[in-house]
C-alpha cells in the first residue's frame, strides 16, 4: 500500500482536529522533559531572530516557547489545526505550509523546531524535508526534532471516530542522527525517555538537537 498523501494527512488532520485540540493542547503540563528540553531551546534562540515550530498542530509548543520570549511562529499542513492554533493562542502569528516545501528565504530562521511532525513522512522523504529545513536555517541556527522511537510503521484508518488516512512512522534515534548529518546538521544530543504513563500513547521518545552545519563562505569570514 502506498503511504498516505499530504493531501490525505492534512484531510485526516482537519478531520481530527477539534478532538485533538482538546486532547493535546495541554499536554505539555505532563511532560517534565519535553519543557526541559524546550527550555533549553528557548535559552539559545531568544532574541536572535525567527523561530518556526514547523507541523505546530493546536500551537503549544509555539506559544510555550513565546512565553519564553523567543521570537516564534507556527506552520501547519492542516488549515483545522491553524484555526484551532490561532483561537487558543492569539499573540502568536500561525500559517498553513508544508514542512516539506517551505515558503521561506534561505537562511532565514534562526531555529526551528519539528515536534512530531515529522513521523507522517514515509522514510524516503524524511532527508529531503530535512534538506529543506536546513535550507532556511542560518548557519549554527538550531533544530529541536522530537518523535516516536523504533522501526515500525502504524497506519490508522480510524481516529477518535473519524476516517482517516494516516501512517506513524518510527525512527530509530541513530537513524534520524544519520539523517541530520545527510543534511548538513551537526548533531549535538540525543535523549530517549519511555512513555509518561496515562498521558501520552505508550510509546518510546527521543529527541535531537542539532545545529545548522556553517557553511564554507561562513567559516571562511
Amino acid at each position: 500500500m502506498d503511504p498516505p498523501s499530504r493531501a490525505e494527512v492534512r484531510d485526516s488532520y482537519d478531520r481530527v482536529a477539534d478532538e485533538y485540540a482538546r486532547r493535546i493542547a495541554g499536554e505539555l503540563a505532563n511532560k517534565p522533559m519535553d519543557r526541559a528540553l524546550l527550555d533549553r531551546f528557548a535559552e539559545r534562540v531568544r532574541g536572535a531572530g525567527p523561530v518556526v515550530d514547523v507541523g505546530c498542530g493546536p500551537g503549544h509548543v509555539a506559544r510555550y516557547l513565546a512565553e519564553r520570549g523567543v521570537d516564534v511562529s507556527g506552520l501547519d499542513l492542516s488549515p483545522g489545526m491553524i484555526g484551532h492554533a490561532r483561537a487558543l493562542h492569539p499573540g502568536v502569528a500561525f500559517r498553513v505550509g508544508d514542512l516539506t516545501a517551505l515558503d521561506a528565504a534561505d537562511g532565514s530562521w534562526a531555529g526551528a523546531v519539528a515536534y512530531y511532525s515529522l513521523i507522517h513522512l514515509p522514510r524516503p522523504a524524511v532527508a529531503p524535508a530535512l534538506r529543506e529545513l536546513a535550507r532556511v536555517l542560518r548557519p549554527g541556527a538550531p533544530l529541536f526534532v522530537a518523535f516516536h522511537a523504533g522501526d515500525e510503521t502504524r497506519h490508522m484508518e480510524e481516529w477518535w471516530g473519524h476516517p482517516v488516512r494516516l501512517d506513524f512512522v518510527f525512527f530509530g534515534a541513530e537513524e534520524m542522527a544519520e539523517w541530520l548529518r545527510e543534511a548538513g546538521f551537526v548533531v549535538e544530543e540525543v535523549t530517549e525517555r519511555e512513555p509518561y504513563p496515562d498521558v501520552e500513547a505508550p510509546t518510546h521518545r527521543a529527541y535531537i538537537t542539532a545545529v545548522r552545519a556553517p557553511t564554507e563562505a561562513a567559516s571562511a569570514e
